[in-house]
């Protein structure tokens, strides 16, 4: 279930495919997120997952499976 809403949340935010998101997926290098991207996507996601991201936590979300292991172990 999570696994899903943040696929249709990148798939909307960085103009792919959702099935071509995978949980191994890097948020940068496959989806050409910058800073900006990521910000906007942390907090697209707090707001859809009612959860707070710390700042100290970005570095280690990477990729799509570090952000659903993030959000299901948080809320």
């Amino acid at each position: 279930m999570v696994f899903e809403k943040i696929k249709a949340i990148l798939a909307e935010q960085f103009d792919v495919e959702e099935d071509k998101i995978t949980l191994e997926t890097n948020i940068a290098e496959d989806l050409g997120a910058d800073s900006l991207d990521v910000v906007d996507l942390l907090m697209t996601l707090e707001d859809e997952f009612d959860v707070e991201i710390p700042d100290s936590e970005v570095d280690n979300i990477r990729t799509v499976g570090n952000l659903v292991k993030f959000i299901e172990g948080n809320s």
